[in-house]
Formats: structure tokens, C-alpha cells, sequence
């Protein structure tokens, strides 16, 4: 049976929007690697879950117009969207935070296995939100 990578995606993005780390977490499995935009890769769901934690502290994030592709074997997937987000806690080495607005275009790619996400890697442009916040 092949798995609609396509739906696992929708409903990643779905506990995203909702603010629910534990349903993100649900569909990922326990070896995932989550390759961070300008940064490491961060490997198993316990660092993926820190992540999360320290996102829900830092910005407060809704993601709109999201478009998935998906290959026919349920292996992998990709989505573009665009990011709506507030940034409300200062990240060490970045601007100050002070409740600035963003708006930023963003995309990942996504590998699956056996209907759970083994890779998630986000792209966004850094400098564009950099300059938008310190803007702000």
C-alpha cells in the first residue's frame, strides 16, 4: 500500500498552525533529521521536540497559502508557503526581539517513511527577516 505523503504533510502543517507540538511529533519518526535553515541537522524527535519548545517561546508563527507536491510513492514531499510571524523572545546572535511583524516566502522538503517524516529541511530567506525585525 502506498502512503498519500501528501495528507501526512496537510496534517503536519495543520498541528503547526494549531500550535500542537505533540500532533507534529506524532507524525515524525523516532530517527528524523531536521536540517535547519543556515544551520546543523538536528537528529531524533527528543531535539526536534526541544526545537519546538524553544520556537513556541521565541515567535509565534502561522503558516498561509501552502501548496504540497508530492511524489507518486509516498516517499517524498515538498511544500512552499508563507510565513506569518511575530517574533517575541530574543534568539541569541539575532536582532532584539520587541514583538516585530514578518512576512516571509519559505519552503521544505520532506522524506517519508512508511507514512512518518524521516527529513524535514526548511528554507527561508535569513537576511530578509533580519532586515524586516531590526526594521521593526
Amino acid at each position: 500500500m502506498t502512503i498519500d505523503a501528501g495528507a501526512v504533510i496537510a496534517a503536519y502543517y495543520r498541528a503547526f498552525n494549531a500550535g500542537d507540538a505533540q500532533g507534529m511529533l506524532a507524525l515524525l519518526a523516532d530517527d528524523v533529521e531536521h536540517h535547519v535553515n543556515e544551520g546543523g541537522i538536528r537528529r531524533g524527535k527528543e531535539l526536534f521536540a526541544e526545537f519546538c519548545g524553544h520556537m513556541g517561546v521565541s515567535y509565534r508563527e502561522t503558516l498561509t497559502d501552502i501548496v504540497i507536491f508530492s511524489g507518486q510513492d509516498g516517499t517524498r514531499a515538498a511544500a512552499e508557503f508563507t510565513v506569518n510571524g511575530e517574533y517575541l523572545q530574543t534568539d541569541p546572535g539575532l536582532p532584539e526581539a520587541k514583538g516585530q511583524r514578518y512576512i516571509l516566502p519559505a519552503g521544505t522538503f520532506f522524506a517519508l517513511r512508511g507514512g512518518l517524516i524521516t527529513r524535514v529541511t526548511t528554507y527561508y530567506n535569513l537576511s530578509d527577516w533580519v532586515k524586516q525585525v531590526s526594521a521593526g
